[in-house]
């Protein structure tokens, strides 16, 4: 096939693999008994067959192209209307048209397609050697039609091909914001670290009440930040496709991982009520650093969102098949909408004064059990909502 600018390149291809539109070639061929049928792309300069049905070797294939002064659709072009002659020799306006003469045709029919906007695109066109009957209402229904479908088919390949290049454009976008949220966030580990130790420093200073306090709030504050530059890499690993790495080294055993997470917030929170019910009987194969997170997100959750007067429950078992660990706390029933969005990153629900976190807990505990070969799953109804991470042995 000749080669075209990339475009018209692409039209051309996707025309003609279009199968609707090689059946559309198939059955005007089968019904008007004519030998050769034909999509062709027409402009004020080119004339280039699209897709192709060739029952006679009529000679022109996929991408030919004819001379456009030697054809009746150059006149196409300009009136817009159909052209039918059923013998040459015998249609008082066609009988001397160079287009018989030049191709030694009998019969053509020709209609245009235009396209959604009301452009003219080109024509559904079909000739034969020999007569043949098609100045007909039945045939001429059909071709109409036809035009209308392939015009369908067209604008609908035109918005597929204008919304990949929206989808890559927004891929290019989306890798550029990730690839610059893990670079600032690997920038700004080495300044707050440093206000981190300056400050742990500072506290370890005789200093009066009020730089003292001055002291605790730099430290509390870096170490909050931290928190958040450590979270948006764990968003960044996440969303450029590496996943969370994980580190199996530790000499922890699960049940003082799980037990120092709780020690943990019922000091941040020490007038909630955490139930604790564990019985680990198999150790697992984990990062401990990562399932402290896991947990710490979905127990913080569970502080955070639950009814205040009642307790919160943890319950943590494992045997040889695996792990579970569930954390259930007294609510309402999450709506919908919100659950359905639960594990993706910047999902909040609806924000409260006081809760305007950037909303990446629980996708980041989603990606660590992801990272584990596990999953994490919600439940919630009109009593409570549990949140449920889970590890199968036979997984890993």
């Amino acid at each position: 096939m000749i080669k075209f600018d990339k475009k018209l390149q692409e039209e051309i291809e996707e025309i003609n693999h279009n199968p609707a539109i090689l059946n559309i070639l198939a059955v005007i061929c089968q019904i008007t008994g004519m030998g050769f049928a034909a999509v062709a792309r027409f402009t004020e300069e080119r004339w280039i067959a699209c897709a192709v049905r060739d029952n006679i070797d009529f000679g022109l294939t996929l991408g030919g192209e004819l001379k456009v002064d030697t054809i009746i659709c150059n006149e196409i072009s300009k009136h817009h209307d159909p052209v039918i002659v059923d013998n040459f020799d015998q249609d008082e306006e066609y009988k001397h048209h160079q287009t018989s003469l030049i191709y030694g045709l009998k019969s053509y029919i020709s209609f245009p397609i235009f396209l959604k906007s009301g452009a003219f695109f080109g024509i559904l066109f079909a000739v034969d050697p020999n007569p043949a009957k098609i100045k007909t209402p039945q045939v001429k229904g059909m071709f109409s039609l036809f035009t209308d479908l392939i015009s369908f088919h067209l604008n609908a390949m035109e918005e597929i091909r204008a919304t990949q290049i929206n989808l890559e454009e927004e891929k290019k976008e989306a890798k550029f914001m990730e690839q610059f949220i893990a670079i600032l966030g690997h920038d700004l580990r080495n300044p707050v670290g440093a206000i981190n130790s300056a400050a742990q420093l500072q506290l370890r200073l005789p200093l009066d009440e009020r730089t003292l306090k001055l002291a605790k709030i730099i430290h509390d504050s870096s170490k909050r930040t931290m928190g958040l530059i450590n979270t948006m890499l764990d968003l960044a690993q996440g969303k450029l496709g590496n996943g969370i790495v994980l580190n199996y080294t530790t000499g922890k055993t699960l049940e003082n991982t799980l037990n120092e997470v709780i020690e943990e917030l019922r000091t941040i929170a020490p007038d909630r009520v955490i139930e604790v019910e564990m019985n680990l009987k198999e150790e697992i194969r984990c990062d401990h650093k990562r399932i402290a997170q896991l947990f710490s997100n979905l127990l913080g959750n569970a502080l955070e969102h639950g009814t205040k007067d009642q307790p919160v429950v943890i319950r943590a078992f494992s045997n040889e098949n695996g792990f579970e660990l569930t954390v259930t706390n007294p609510s309402t029933k999450i709506p919908e909408e919100t659950m359905n969005t639960l594990f993706k990153p910047f999902s909040r629900g609806e924000v409260t004064a006081g809760h305007e976190e950037l909303g990446l807990g629980l996708y980041i505990a989603s990606e660590i059990a992801r990272a584990h070969h596990g999953k994490l799953e919600a439940t919630s109804n009109d009593k409570f909502t549990s949140l449920t991470f889970s590890i199968n042995k036979t997984s890993l």
